[in-house]
């Protein structure tokens, strides 16, 4: 071993620690951002050794080989880490989702190729090229295994990250979308991914049966994610991380690189874990979840159903609001997809900071799946530097709702509907924020919009319900005014 080979291997124990710890830190909002930092740094350090080892003569890779796989390394570190960059620093809040899911193709298609060209390789080197497209060449069960496991999740993760990219930007209609045979089709393509996969172990390598399941794999990936709807989509995309971090962590297993295996296995698990969670939340199975057919997408523009059955709205203006604000002991503010829409995250943290110096408590309750995304609506309020202990998860915020005097709900509709209370229901037994056991409760929304589930929501009819129809920043802004008016 030379000496760049063990700096390297001792360099990547560190990361990995880094890693580990960055992770432990990322558990709690008030360290969430150290703990990223560190897991980036580890990350950063892990690069920068890899490309060291390959320019390194004395490694084994070879100096015209090192020079070439470092200028390569090297240029798609500076182009990629610099859109990165880029797309993080410019992304708004509402398109942080859709950021997330192209993170999520980019990394499972990134590993999916290396174990595509890594095979390929391999191949050429066991018989000639046209050897390497029959079954001439034998290549180990211990390679040849982690190769069509990267290709099949890394497709798959490849493909529906970007229709679930589609579907949160628009491009794609965020409603469930089949076709006659769809599921037939759909049941082919994984048959032909899984037994293409295990042929290709089978024999001991074929290129053309590869290509068949790697064909067979970005087929399934589309097809799982068109008939999932919208409402389902943070779940979709933390399952879809998950994938990444196990094609990363086979990828690892066929370059035979540590640290790939390390960070790719933490983010498997961090993320399977994380999509049970966020399932539990919406109290069904990540079965029920894949199988498609709950979320209707977007559509807001679909209801008026609530004027139908005949129940009563009571509406309230700026001023309204501000008094009960203004000479309240507590408020609970439930940020919701509405907030993000409209960009208010610094206005409702104004009017939190405005009440709190006036005595009033102020808490952020915060639904596991609001917004769109696993922990959308942290992100967003702590872009607006709202204090992390004022930040409440359901479990934690609930009991908080039976002693405010005002529940302040700003663009969250499902995750407060109390229909989930009751059986037959599209959402009945999913979790919610019992906003409707505050003394007032006040929703701030710019129509009768239904939510992702397409049913009405029950807390609007509720007596001590006021509807201050407004779009979010501008509602929140007069409010701002109208409050430090009763403070002053």
């Amino acid at each position: 071993m030379s000496a760049t080979q063990l700096i390297t291997w001792i360099v990547y124990l560190v990361a990995a620690v880094c890693f580990v710890m960055g992770l432990h830190l990322m558990r709690s909002p008030g360290t969430a951002r150290r703990g990223n930092l560190l897991s980036a740094a580890g990350m950063g350090a892990a690069v920068l050794i890899t490309v060291v080892l390959l320019l390194d003569s004395r490694s084994g890779v070879g100096w015209h080989g090192g020079v070439f796989a470092g200028i390569a390394l090297v240029g798609g570190l500076a182009v990629g880490g610099g859109y990165g960059w880029y797309s993080a620093k410019t992304v708004k809040m509402t398109a942080m989702p859709q950021l997330v899911s192209v993170f999520n193709a980019v990394g499972g298609g990134a590993a999916a190729f290396v174990a595509l060209t890594d095979f390929l390789h391999r191949m050429s080197l066991a018989g000639d090229i046209s050897g390497a497209f029959g079954v001439d060449a034998l290549l180990p069960v211990e390679f040849s295994v982690p190769v069509v496991l990267d290709i099949v999740i890394g497709s798959v993760t490849f493909t529906g990250s970007w229709i679930a990219a589609g579907k949160l930007q628009g491009i794609v209609s965020g409603n469930p979308i089949t076709f006659a045979g769809s599921r037939i089709v759909m049941g082919a393509s994984a048959l032909l991914a899984v037994v293409a996969g295990v042929w290709t172990i089978a024999v001991g390598g074929n290129t053309w049966l590869l290509l068949a399941c790697l064909v067979g794999a970005l087929t399934f990936g589309v097809l799982l994610v068109l008939p999932i709807g919208g409402a389902d989509m943070p779940v979709v995309i933390s399952l879809l991380n998950a994938f990444t971090g196990l094609a990363v962590a086979m990828a690892g297993f066929v370059v035979d690189n540590e640290i790939l295996i390390v960070a790719g296995a933490l983010v498997g698990a961090s993320g399977s874990i994380l999509t049970k969670q966020m399932a539990d939340a919406m109290n069904r199975s990540i079965l029920s979840i894949m199988v498609g057919g709950f979320g209707q997408g977007d559509t807001s523009a679909a209801a008026a159903a609530v004027a139908a059955s005949g129940a009563s709205l009571r509406t309230v203006d700026a001023d309204d609001v501000a008094i009960q604000l203004a000479y309240a002991s507590k408020v609970m503010f439930v940020p919701g997809y509405g907030l993000a829409a409209g960009q208010a995250q610094h206005e409702i943290a104004e009017l939190g900071d405005l009440l709190s110096a006036h005595g009033v408590t102020v808490y952020y309750a915060v639904h596991p799946v609001a917004g769109r995304m696993p922990g959308h609506m942290n992100v967003l309020l702590a872009e607006a530097s709202v204090p992390y202990d004022e930040m409440k998860e359901m479990e934690e915020a609930n009991p908080e709702f039976d002693t405010a005097d005002v529940a302040l709900v700003v663009g969250a509709n499902d995750v407060t509907n109390p229909a989930a209370r009751r059986a037959g229901t599209p959402i009945s037994g999913m979790p919610i924020l019992d906003v409707d056991h505050a003394k007032s409760v006040v929703v701030i929304k710019r129509g009768m919009g239904q939510g992702y589930a397409g049913i009405d929501n029950e807390l609007y009819t509720d007596p001590k319900t006021g509807m201050f129809f407004s779009d979010a920043k501008k509602g929140l802004a007069s409010l701002i005014g109208a409050v430090k008016e009763y403070l002053d």
